[in-house]
């Protein structure tokens, strides 16, 4: 059972790990240096801990406590109980949703395991932006996709932002890193997959028309600025569109991820 303490002292050293949230280039230090990683709010917490991850602490208010009850119950780590006005000020914005949690990282699973009976997975090149990263990942969760790749550069899934915009579906949804990012393509259509690159390429063939028929699919997609790089989109077995009325030529990243993978799903 977890034990409550009570801190009213924010330069207290037990609450380092929730300091200054807001500050992603300290945080990614941070988080990479301690192998932890931060879930904020009750059904995010509930689900890191349900999905595995060993909790080195939670941080709540009175209030939040009771929500979270049968969590404390099983887990062992330390529970620091704060004022409200004392959560803001350590973490740097004002705490909402009910509960912080500092949570263990866990070695990244190989591609081979996590592509080991999946029939859709999606693939990022270079995605930095902490929300679409989370935002994919939820609809991937939400659609059927059984696994995610991503390029070395890609945001990481665990950050707080990512987390919480994908409801924690980046706890249910297996996940590696590539480290050939050059051939990568070539390796999943050597593994039976056929790779769908999202594209705006003169052969680009509606999204229903590339992905109809296929049992194993691979939807690749690229960066928020410039889309896939030559590379990837010429590596692809075959580049895709989703068609759209003139004028307007591509969605937000995430938002044509959550398309593409719905009409993969229906193929």
């Amino acid at each position: 059972m977890s034990q409550l303490i009570e801190i009213s002292d924010p330069a207290d050293p037990r609450l380092a790990d929730y300091r200054d949230l807001r500050d992603v280039e300290l945080r990614k230090h941070l988080e990479a240096e301690h192998g932890l990683f931060l879930a904020e709010g009750e059904k995010v917490v509930r689900r890191a801990v349900e999905g595995g991850h060993a909790a080195r602490s939670f941080l709540m208010a009175p209030r939040w406590l009771e929500g979270l009850g049968d969590v404390l119950d099983r887990s062992d780590a330390p529970c620091y109980v704060v004022s409200e006005a004392l959560a803001e000020q350590v973490t740097g914005f004002h705490v909402h949703r009910g509960a912080l949690a500092s949570l263990e990282r866990r070695p990244l699973p190989s591609v081979d395991s996590v592509l080991t009976g999946a029939r859709s997975v999606l693939v990022l090149e270079d995605i930095v932006d902490h929300t679409n990263v989370g935002a994919i990942f939820r609809s991937g969760a939400a659609l059927g996709f059984d696994a995610v790749l991503l390029a070395p550069r890609c945001a990481d899934p665990l950050y707080r932002r990512a987390i919480k915009v994908a409801m924690g579906a980046v706890f249910s949804l297996p996940y590696a890193r590539l480290e050939d990012w050059y051939d990568a393509l070539p390796q999943l259509s050597a593994a039976g997959f056929t790779t769908v690159a999202l594209t705006l390429a003169d052969d680009a063939r509606p999204i229903d028309e590339a992905v109809a028929g296929l049992d194993r699919v691979a939807l690749v997609l690229g960066s928020e600025g410039h889309g896939l790089s030559a590379r990837w989109q010429q590596a692809a077995d075959r580049r895709a569109i989703i068609p759209m009325q003139a004028g307007i030529d591509s969605l937000n990243v995430a938002a044509a991820t959550a398309v593409a993978c719905y009409v993969t799903a229906r193929r």
